[in-house]
């Protein structure tokens, strides 16, 4: 009778023991090509759960910022299970495969590069287990009339809209012309998708689109394609590059004397901490799309107070990437804390009614609320350039923290 006893209080031990802990996996490129940016999302995915499990002082705009847990779920916390998916696809489904299976996560999130994110999503959704995608901006995403995941950021059939809407601002608001276009992206599911839309959209917003050059994803070299580009004598790049391959490109531009009026490009590998950290000065006056830029602080306290935390913990500052991700982490926690369970379906109806004020977040977004598609309907995207080795917010005008360097000084007018 007493073994009996002390069984049954070893399972209810077990059970408080389990009801106290909620396993989210999280899949992202740790190693590899990718690893910078996937190190630096690894750590805004910590400072979310620290926030939410043991909180935040003066900072009372953030959601759990009290430190106490999910509330309704009796204080429990929040354990990341991380996974590596190294910017493989094929990774990346096995990985979520494990993560569901092995460990028992009731939630994913991921997983930065689109491809990896298309195939991961699909495991989870054969599992029945809520995807939360914090930054992959492949339209086709939201696209396949999937049940169980939600996308938090804009797609990029909205940045690339962005784009050509500040074009056309550029132009009529302070006579900039951008001329002639040319279009360079990796080859990937991201980057293939960036180019078809602005191959599409181009003559919609009447400009000259005169040559589009893709590359393999994880090319060492660029010389034939930079070639090309500068074949076409163009004005203006639109470029969508991952990290490694943002940093060659740069380079490669500058050996060949490639030197347009702008480079425009597709957020990723451009707004890595890496990029000006590696290339300095040469990475100068780049414009690129982004959701995120710490001098709109100046009108939402709350980005500098959550910064702040970030830089003190990791020496580093957010960035577009991994602001998105920290911002992932909150909603998916706030979606587990009003299902007041762990069980998959009541997560997922409680993601489906999300309605996240933009008050209580660090991103410039009206808020956080999703379509039947699984798509944030508030989000919205910026353009920042890099100037004095900053991202300063050019576009909206409304917005801007600066006015727009254009065009670029040639590479031998540099300082």
């Amino acid at each position: 009778m007493k073994l009996l006893l002390g069984l049954v209080g070893a399972a209810f031990a077990v059970a408080a023991h389990a009801q106290q802990e909620i396993k989210v996996g999280v899949i992202y490129p740790l190693t590899g090509s990718a690893a910078s940016v996937g190190g630096e999302l690894r750590n805004a995915l910590e400072l979310a759960a620290d926030i939410i499990n043991n909180g935040a002082a003066g900072v009372p705009d953030l959601p759990f910022s009290q430190g106490k847990g999910l509330p309704n779920l009796k204080g429990a916390k929040i354990k990341l299970v991380f996974a590596d998916h190294q910017a493989n696809p094929q990774t990346g489904a096995t990985e979520a495969e494990r993560l569901i299976t092995q460990e028992k996560v009731v939630a994913i999130v991921g997983a930065y590069n689109s491809a990896v994110t298309a195939t991961a999503s699909q495991v989870a959704e054969r599992a029945g287990i809520p995807f939360l995608n914090p930054e992959s901006s492949s339209a086709s995403l939201t696209q396949r009339n999937f049940k169980w995941f939600f996308r938090t950021t804009p797609h990029d059939d909205l940045f690339v809209h962005n784009a050509f809407e500040f074009l056309s601002e550029l132009q009529a608001k302070k006579g900039i012309k951008p001329g002639r276009i040319v279009t360079l992206n990796e080859n990937g599911l991201w980057g293939t998708e960036s180019g078809k839309l602005q191959a599409k959209l181009a003559p919609d917003y009447k400009y000259e689109l005169v040559k589009q050059v893709s590359y393999p994803a994880k090319t060492t070299q660029l010389t034939s394609e930079v070639q090309a580009l500068k074949a076409a004598n163009p004005n203006l790049v639109l470029q969508s590059s991952y990290t490694a391959d943002a940093i060659l490109s740069m380079k490669t531009y500058k050996e060949l004397g490639f030197s347009p009026d702008m480079i425009l490009a597709n957020n990723a590998g451009f707004t890595d901490t890496e990029f000006i950290k590696t290339l300095g000065k040469d990475a100068e006056y780049i414009i690129t799309r982004e959701v995120f830029a710490l001098d709109l602080a100046k009108t939402k306290p709350l980005i500098k107070q959550v910064n702040d935390l970030f830089n003190a913990k990791y020496k580093i500052n957010f960035t577009g990437n991994s602001s998105r991700t920290f911002t992932g982490l909150m909603v998916l926690a706030d979606a587990i804390n009003r299902a007041g369970s762990t069980e998959p379906e009541a997560i997922r109806k409680a993601l489906a009614a999300t309605n996240i004020e933009g008050k209580n977040l660090i991103m410039p977004w009206k808020g956080v609320k999703f379509d039947a598609t699984g798509q944030n309907t508030l989000g919205q995207g910026i353009l920042v350039q890099v100037v004095g080795g900053q991202y300063n917010t050019v576009w909206p005008f409304a917005m801007a923290s600066r006015d727009v360097v254009w065009p670029m000084p040639k590479w031998d007018q540099r300082k």
